[in-house]
């Protein structure tokens, strides 16, 4: 469907308003499937980007700071999220021995577990929900790179 059946607007000012336009629409629907996906494994797509950070950097711990970094998402509150994951036994969080100002925070192996059964489900996801051909997606992925220079 277009953004123009689906908002129900014919008419745009110009390109790149409709460009602005279809892409946080666009965004939009692909939050909510997310969100959606997620649901299951109780956890929020914003857990996820946690988890999957915390999983490449193995076992060394790192701190809220870098998490919140790396987020992809980054109005997100890194503290708030690891918390929740702490409360599902995901990660640890321990004042780091350096500095006591700061928290060390480490996948578990149950956090491990979760990951590898979402991993085993995420690439069909993925290719359903974005439903572009794979020269397609390079394309758009070197468009919004532009973009986000």
């Amino acid at each position: 469907m277009t953004l123009q059946e689906s908002i129900k607007q014919n008419k745009f000012k110009d390109e790149h308003h409709k460009l602005m336009l279809n892409l946080i629409y666009s965004g939009g629907l692909i939050q909510a499937e997310q969100t959606r996906f997620f649901k299951p494994y109780e956890i929020s797509p914003q857990q996820y980007n946690v988890l999957r950070i915390l999983r490449g950097q193995q076992t060394k711990p790192v701190s809220i700071g870098l998490l919140q970094e790396r987020m992809l998402d980054q109005m997100s509150n890194a503290s708030r999220l690891v918390e929740k994951l702490k409360q599902k036994a995901l990660v640890t969080r321990n004042e780091c021995k350096q500095d006591r100002r700061q928290m060390d925070v480490c996948i578990t192996k149950a956090g491990l577990n979760l990951l590898e059964q979402i991993d085993a489900k995420i690439e069909a996801f993925e290719k359903r929900v974005t439903n572009l051909s794979k020269a397609e997606a390079k394309t758009l992925n070197e468009l919004l790179d532009k973009l986000n220079t």
